[in-house]
């Protein structure tokens, strides 16, 4: 018996039990839909993660205070005042992988402009902070490093709070002054609108100015929150870690043997935690969805026993003509194998509409792999065999004799 009238013949037996051939390939169909929806939510929150990450630039560095132990004991916490203004010096100095450096100091706060107020962030930084975050000036300009030493009261807002304070993100508010924390400022730049992260963290409500001015004026403060710096290259940023870390430990007079009173983080060592992060978290919803393809599976054994007992007569009958064993076992295998093959293209096209159904109505990134399609299709071909194999054994094992006596 060639391949071509095993398929007709269990295209044939299908037809004849229409709503039972569907009702056991739902579960297939829900389990292949499940596992492909799945693993695009997966990958492309992954993804867009990585984007965002990824534009603000893969070669820049993190410095923000840490704490120090010795003899396994913490002697400080995170809010340690270990970072100041000479640290910038070094490493703008012994660092010659670092193209990029600059403090960084915020707080929130109410931004107030005559009766209007709106709870926002000011973040203090210097002349190499855009070049750093990959931000760009809108309209207006930057500050300038005069203006840093003066302590001067100027700013640039990004369009939110732009939004928030004026009634409108395209009002043009240069030259107007503001107040945070009732010192006033006034507005020199508008940022250019960057959106939400991937953490839903909103990117224009924020408001940057001189850092000396938000430690002086505002904060208060004489050391340094963080400190940012972008390497030369992508390339380089493991050679810049490594000496902005020995520069470091030199401006703080540690002493070999002593831990760190700093932690440095650099843009990669973020990308690789969040993508090891979404794929375990990818694969558990891939696995949890693939118990529907096991329960799909199961469901497709207890049909081709059914089928296999409601068929002992036609067995009989093949087998007097002379049909092999090898035939029979062929005959509901193919069976078995279309059910869940069929069930598995039906559920790969719902996966993918309900996978962009979801993009499209909650705004969510997807990506639809191809090689989770080719996946889901070849697992479905195995269950077929898998689990129709013992059921097209039972039948191709049955005496003829017996067979044609079956009621």
């Amino acid at each position: 018996m060639n391949y071509t009238n095993l398929t007709k013949i269990a295209l044939n037996a299908l037809r004849r039990n229409k709503v039972r051939a569907f009702l056991t390939m739902l579960g297939i169909i829900i389990g292949v839909a499940s596992v492909i929806a799945m693993l695009a939510i997966g990958e492309g929150s992954k993804r867009s993660i990585q984007d965002q990450v990824s534009s603000m630039g893969t070669n820049m560095l993190f410095v923000m205070p840490g704490s120090q132990e010795r003899g396994g004991v913490q002697m400080g916490n995170t809010s340690a005042k270990s970072l100041t203004l000479e640290d910038i010096q070094t490493i703008r100095k012994e660092c010659p992988s670092i193209i990029m450096v600059s403090p960084e100091v915020r707080g929130s706060g109410q931004v107030i402009f005559g009766s209007e107020n709106a709870p926002t962030t000011i973040y203090g930084v210097d002349e190499d902070y855009l070049g750093i975050k990959k931000i760009s000036v809108a309209t207006g300009r930057m500050f300038t490093d005069r203006e840093i030493k003066s302590y001067a009261k100027v700013c640039l807002v990004g369009k939110t709070v732009i939004k928030n304070i004026f009634g409108s993100d395209t009002y043009d508010p240069i030259g107007q002054t503001i107040r945070f924390k009732n010192i006033p400022i006034k507005i020199i730049g508008v940022l250019s609108e960057k959106g939400q992260n991937t953490f839903g963290q909103d990117q224009d409500d924020i408001i940057i100015a001189p850092y000396s001015t938000v430690q002086k004026r505002i904060l208060a403060i004489t050391h340094i929150q963080s400190i940012l710096a972008s390497a030369t290259s992508e390339d380089k940023a493991s050679q810049a870690y490594d000496e902005m870390e020995s520069a470091l430990r030199q401006s703080h007079k540690l002493k070999e043997g002593d831990d760190n009173d700093f932690t440095i983080r650099s843009q990669s060592e973020l990308i690789k935690t969040f993508s090891s992060i979404s794929d375990v978290l990818t694969i558990l919803l891939g696995a949890i969805a693939g118990i529907s393809l096991l329960v799909g599976g199961i469901g497709i054994m207890n049909i081709m026993y059914v089928s296999v007992t409601e068929r002992i007569r036609e067995i009989g009958l093949r087998m007097s003509v002379g049909g092999r064993g090898k035939d029979i076992l062929m005959q509901f295998l193919m069976e078995s194998v279309m059910l869940s093959v069929i069930g598995g293209i039906i559920g790969i096209l719902l996966g993918i509409g309900a996978a962009k159904l979801v993009g499209s109505l909650m705004s969510w990134p997807v990506y639809i792999q191809s090689k989770a399609v080719i996946l889901s299709f070849v697992v479905c071909t195995f269950i077929g065999i898998f689990f129709g194999w013992y059921p097209a054994r039972k039948a191709a094992n049955l005496d003829p004799i017996d067979a044609l006596r079956y009621e």
